[in-house]
């Protein structure tokens, strides 16, 4: 009897314990170190990926992932997230929040 080895391919970037966790797991994996470029593309294309998960879920602990590639495309642009919050204060003040849960439907000149 012949056994057949499962492979899943992948093309995302990961958390770095993930490695860990699939040795652990017993299973083998193959993984690269991107450069800066292609790093920002996948930081960017996990915030969507991550996005799209808390919205097809609902569940409130996926924000924590959009945060933490928040934090990563912050670390790689060189900025603070205390920053980031001072932005957001900014364009709260100037444009409003979202409390009042308030929908555009027309503008008319």
């Amino acid at each position: 009897m012949k056994s057949s080895i499962h492979m899943k391919t992948y093309d995302k970037l990961i958390r770095d314990k993930i490695p860990e966790i699939i040795e652990r797991d017993g299973k083998e994996y193959e993984i690269e170190k991107m450069d800066d470029d292609e790093y920002k593309k996948y930081l960017n294309d996990k915030l969507l990926e991550e996005a799209k998960e808390y919205v097809e879920s609902g569940d409130i602990r996926e924000l924590a992932d959009i945060l933490e590639v928040i934090k990563s495309v912050l670390d790689e642009e060189g900025m603070e997230y205390k920053e980031l919050e001072e932005i957001r204060k900014e364009k709260a003040e100037k444009r409003g929040r979202f409390k009042e849960k308030l929908k555009l439907l027309e503008v008319r000149d």
